[in-house]
């Protein structure tokens, strides 16, 4: 299982780089002797700074120059300082000398509600109510509560825009086809798809290549997100196909996406639930770390892989409740990986195993994603069957 590989990628939704959603102290220089001084009213909203319905406030310290305002959906360049309102200092671009720039719609929702009334060259002072900032204890080194922030807008670049020649599909998702296919049926939710795609930003940026793959992926349709299954089930084999989908927090608010089918065929049947999925029964082997082990099949030879091997294999993974969340045979496509890029569990006990050999791993919280880790991954312990197939290296 690795860790962060293409299929998770596609199976979380997560074909768009990830969006500066956050001007936090984290992203911030190191301080300076020279540090910027708070603001007088940096404690409260000001009796006569003016209010939107949403509990942003504000004040125009300068004008700007004309009528241009950006969109949600543009990208912006700025200066800014933010403070808490003890005037704590917490992220400054005149502190670091480099204005900030960056799509609208990827910043906290005081700031994407507060740019978008500026013009260029104008300055504000923001008083950003938790609920449009970062919360009242959000964690993870970012500041809470009401935030203020002076916000010089230097620049505005419009966003680019969707093509008015395209194609609309039964979902409203624009797509345009580059490439007629062969012809004939579609893939079907219940099939295992091969294809490539590549996305970007509308302004040209590459941000996930399955062509830097060793192998085009092969995915079931059920697992893909509803835009890409939507896309692959109406094209034919060899089709090609740009389409434009949403991309919160990327110029344009959207990624364009080209796919191009490869093949299909109907998903195997999943392998059955193992009845010891519970927990590892007493005649397992156990190491030190605390994974646990059954051999269900021997394997050929004495060659083991080592850590810094590459390995070529087909697993299928369970909850303890019997849930299965992953698996290479559901996929017809075996997994190949370096030892060094997956799990520490994985890492362990693929080692333990020659080729040929299948193996049951009971993985520990610790050795694989943690009890509570979010993002669609699955926590607590873990249990693959591994079919060793080939030793790369």
């Amino acid at each position: 299982m690795k860790r962060r590989s293409l299929r998770y990628f596609l199976v979380a939704g997560l074909i768009a780089a990830t969006p500066l959603a956050e001007l936090s102290a984290q992203d911030s220089a190191p301080a300076t002797d020279k540090m910027l001084e708070a603001p007088d009213d940096v404690a409260a909203v000001p009796a006569d700074a003016e209010k939107s319905e949403s509990g942003l406030a504000w004040k125009v310290l300068k004008q700007g120059e004309g009528d241009a305002k950006p969109s949600a959906s543009d990208t912006v360049e700025v200066h800014y300082t933010g403070w808490k309102t003890d005037g704590t200092m917490f992220d400054s671009s005149v502190k670091r000398g480099q204005p900030a720039k960056f799509p609208l719609n990827g910043v906290i929702k005081g700031w994407t509600e507060g740019v978008q009334l500026m013009s260029v060259g104008e300055k504000r002072r923001f008083w950003i109510p938790a609920d449009l900032a970062y919360g009242e204890n959000p964690g993870g080194g970012r500041p809470g509560g009401l935030l203020v922030f002076d916000i010089e807008l230097l620049a505005i670049e419009q966003a680019p825009e969707i093509p008015e020649d395209v194609s609309k599909s039964e979902g409203g998702i624009s797509y345009k086809i580059t490439q007629e296919g062969k012809g004939g049926d579609s893939p079907t939710a219940e099939d295992v798809i091969t294809f490539h795609f590549t996305a970007s930003t509308m302004t040209g940026e590459e941000l996930q290549s399955t062509r830097s793959q060793p192998e085009p992926p092969s995915v079931p349709a059920a697992q893909l997100t509803p835009p890409m299954r939507e896309m692959l089930t109406s094209m034919t084999v060899g089709e090609k196909r740009r389409a434009w989908l949403p991309g919160p927090g990327m110029p344009g608010g959207h990624a364009m996406v080209d796919f191009e089918l490869i093949s299909f065929k109907a998903a195997p049947e999943p392998p059955a639930v193992p009845e010891d999925v519970a927990a590892a029964p007493e005649d397992a082997e156990k190491t030190d770390s605390g994974l646990a082990s059954k051999i269900l099949a021997a394997g050929k030879g004495g060659d083991k892989p080592a850590a810094t091997d590459t390995v070529k294999v087909h697993y299928t993974g369970w909850t303890t409740d019997g849930k299965m969340f992953d698996s290479s045979i559901t996929r017809g496509q075996p997994a190949q990986f370096p030892l060094t890029g997956v799990i520490k569990g994985w890492t362990e006990g693929l080692q333990l195993m020659t080729v040929g050999e299948k193996r049951r791993f009971w993985i520990p919280a610790d050795l694989a994603y943690g009890e509570n880790p979010g993002g669609g991954r699955p926590g607590g312990l873990l249990v693959f069957d591994v079919e060793l197939l080939e030793i790369v290296r």
